[in-house]
């Protein structure tokens, strides 16, 4: 018997029509299905509600669209438990399964074996930390696409230091900065005119947001390479951690970038279908 944790988008009407048939499958599999009751409650299954962790199965599945996939990555937490990303809605970066073929791969999973019958395609993380100019401690955060410091203040722009390999590299004057992975080039990082870069590299991006100031170009760097960004003046900044608000900035506090030392985990039953999903997005196959 194996256990599944399920996420569920709350408002998509296909959902509870996979969850059902996700049910009737795992009965007469001997598996074992429950979600967070927030997801339950949405969806009338108070009986698969728990309070059991995604941590303790051994699979997730995600029902919904790439923001439903990265709550289940930061429910993780970093542990090693596969994602399995059930595609409904427009087509997702990150959830590749299509809806008609999501019981039949439940089935594959469940006999199958890894490497002959399926594979883990792993995604670099972002590891994010804070640290706060008055001594009043540090903070710290996984990403799996990006963390992004932003001004708060509409009509004004924010500065920041970016420091590379201890040495000065540039102070912007911007909207914000975003560093990404490369899942995250076609994210925010995108909508910002920042490269696109194949999941399967290990890289930092550092993209401006509406820069004001000559040099106004993404960098690509290596992910060992040292990254510090430090807020300069008095203006409010926020940062988001996968498109989270997660806490405000004031002048002089550091954040420090790095690779993390875990990895996020998919389950997919094809090589990524990265190229073709850009092409595919973009309208580049039409005359």
């Amino acid at each position: 018997m194996s256990n599944i944790f399920v996420i569920a988008h709350h408002t998509r009407p296909e959902v509870p029509e996979l969850l059902g048939a996700l049910q009737r499958w795992a009965k007469t599999s001997n598996h074992m299905v429950w979600m967070p009751h927030s997801d339950a409650l949405a969806h009338g299954l108070q009986d698969v509600g728990s309070d059991r962790h995604a941590m303790d199965a051994d699979l997730v599945v995600s029902l919904g669209g790439d923001g439903t996939v990265l709550r289940a990555v930061h429910l993780l937490d970093g542990a090693p438990v596969p994602i399995l990303g059930v595609n409904v809605g427009t087509l997702g970066y990150l959830t590749e399964l299509d809806p008609t073929d999501f019981i039949r791969s439940m089935q594959i999973w469940s006999d199958g074996v890894i490497g002959t019958d399926y594979i883990i395609d792993q995604r670099m993380m972002l590891h994010v930390t804070l640290h706060r100019a008055d001594g009043s401690g540090s903070s710290a955060w996984r990403a799996l696409n990006e963390a992004v410091l932003e001004k708060q203040q509409s009509g004004h722009t924010i500065w920041l230091d970016l420091v590379i390999n201890n040495q000065d590299f540039a102070r912007y004057s911007a909207d914000g900065l975003i560093v990404s992975t490369p899942t995250g080039s076609t994210a925010y990082s995108m909508s910002a005119r920042g490269p696109v870069v194949s999941p399967r590299h290990r890289a930092l991006l550092i993209t401006p947001v509406s820069p004001h100031m000559l040099f106004d170009r993404a960098l690509v760097l290596d992910p060992q390479e040292s990254v510090h960004i430090k807020v300069v003046g008095t203006r409010p900044v926020d940062m988001a951690i996968d498109g989270r608000r997660v806490t405000s900035l004031s002048a002089d506090d550091v954040v420090v970038y790095a690779p993390d030392t875990c990895s996020a985990h998919f389950l997919r039953f094809s090589p990524p279908k990265f190229h073709q999903i850009v092409r595919a997005k973009f309208g580049l196959g039409d005359d």
